[in-house]
Order: C-alpha cells, then structure tokens, then sequence
C-alpha cells in the first residue's frame, strides 16, 4: 500500500503557522484560505487550521504530538543541526532512548507557537518502528 499521512492539528493564525512550519521545518506551503493552510512535511499533508484560541497547553509530551522518523541517523543529526542553528523551540533537548534495547533511538521535540509538540526520531534498529512486539514498552512512562 502507497499512502499519504494526513493530520490536521489547531494554530491561532497562518503567518506564525508559516515562521515556523516553512521557514523553520522547511516544510512546502499548500493551498491557504482564510482559516487553514496546507503543509508538506517530508512527503505527508498536515492541514493548519486556525481556531480561536488554541488548546489548553498539555503537561508532558502526551497525549498528542505527531513528528518525522527518519531513515537514517545523519538524516536525523541534519536536521537537528538545522533546528538548533534556526533557534527553533526545543520542547525536549536530544536524547538517546531505550539504549541498547531494539527499540532503542535517538529523539528530540519542538513545540510550535501554538504549543503543538512534534517530534523527530531515529530507530536504531529500523524493525522498532512498527515491529519488536516483544517490547511491550511505548515511550516512557507518564
């Protein structure tokens, strides 16, 4: 199956939406109406839509964020190059998660103005993505 992601998520108003999500990420813009926007990030449709006031800040990294899992760790050590010298708000500094585990890698959150939380990781062994149903742990405990 070949499919293309789609997330809409909550912003407070498309020319910050823009700062961060195309200046910052480097995603492409899409159609734009007055209440939302079109992103392409790294091939998948995230539709901004503005709302009056955006949800209450959630404590923690759950229950939503959504992110990128990269391919390869200096796909994932770019980008993170290229997040730190934009100055782009870290939610989470880097970590190495689960070290020595097969679910083992390498992660980072950003949290967009909107206090939207994303995350960009990389699987040290590429089967941790959607396999190792041995692993019953999901992220860390909250």
């Amino acid at each position: 199956m070949s499919t293309i992601f789609h997330l809409s998520f909550p912003v407070e108003n498309i020319t910050d939406t823009k700062k961060f999500y195309v200046e910052g990420l480097g995603c492409t813009a899409g159609r734009e109406g007055r209440g939302s926007l079109i992103l392409n990030l790294g091939g998948h449709q995230l539709v901004a839509h503005v709302v009056p006031a955006a949800d209450q800040k959630q404590k923690g990294i759950y229950p939503r964020h959504f992110g990128v899992t990269f391919e390869t760790e200096k796909e994932w050590e770019d980008f993170l190059l290229t997040a730190q010298q934009k100055e782009m708000t870290f939610y989470q500094k880097p970590k190495h998660r689960f070290k020595g585990d097969r679910i083992e890698h390498r992660t980072f959150f950003l949290e967009d103005p909107f206090q939207n939380l994303l995350e960009f990781k990389y699987y040290v062994h590429p089967s941790a993505v959607f396999g190792e149903l041995q692993c019953s742990q999901v992220g860390e405990a909250h």
